[in-house]
This record gives C-alpha cells, structure tokens and sequence, in this order.
C-alpha cells in the first residue's frame, strides 16, 4: 500500500518561511516518475504549485517562482517544498503527489498540511 505523509504545514506570518515534507512508503523511489506539491485555498480549484522529474528537473507556477523550491531525496524517499516569503495568497491545503512509472498521471496522493500566511 502505497503512502505519501505530508509534515511541516502551519502558521507563519507574511515574509516567513516553511519547509513541508513528504514521504513515501509502500513504492520505491525509482518506481515513482515525477513528484509535484499542488494547494488548494477555499472556493478555488487546486492548483499545481511544483513539480521535480527522477531527474531533477523542476517547474514552478509563476505566483511561486523565485520563492519555492522543490527538492527530491531518492535516498530519504522525501519530496521537499521549501517556501520562502510566504505571502498571505499562499494560504492553503498543500498536498504531494506522486506519479509512479506504471502511470501517465499523478496517482498517489497526501492527506494535506494546512498552511497559513498571516499579514
């Protein structure tokens, strides 16, 4: 049973900074293509925010570029999102997802962290 645990969600004021975690359990990390960070606030569809391929490339939304950063452990089995001057608009449920190689989208998904920018 594949499991994607998401950690490091909360409050920060605006200009500050988090880190969220994800670890798989349940699949290899060469079985897994790419990883992505999506969010969704109320009222709004979920967004994708980043995505890292097995090879380290990396793509961002425009609202986030130049102040997240996604990361990849292969050896952890660890997707990180590091974000860095959090504005209040960041506030969301973030989730992680994984596509697997057996896949042609994402497949396996978190649970949520909340986060929230206050101003």
């Amino acid at each position: 049973q594949v499991q994607l645990v998401e950690s490091g969600g909360g409050l920060v004021h605006a200009g500050g900074s988090l880190t969220l975690s994800c670890a798989a359990s349940g699949i290899a990390s060469n079985s897994i293509n790419n990883n992505a960070w999506f969010r969704q606030s109320p009222g709004k569809q979920r967004e994708l925010v980043a995505q890292i391929t097995n090879d380290g490339r990396t793509s961002y939304a425009d609202s986030v570029k130049g102040r997240f950063t996604i990361s990849r452990d292969n050896a952890k089995n660890t997707v990180y999102l590091q974000m860095n001057s959090l504005k209040p608009e960041d506030t969301a449920v973030y989730y992680c997802a994984a596509q697997p190689t057996t896949a042609s989208a994402y497949k396996y998904w978190g649970q949520g962290t909340q986060v929230t920018v206050s101003s």
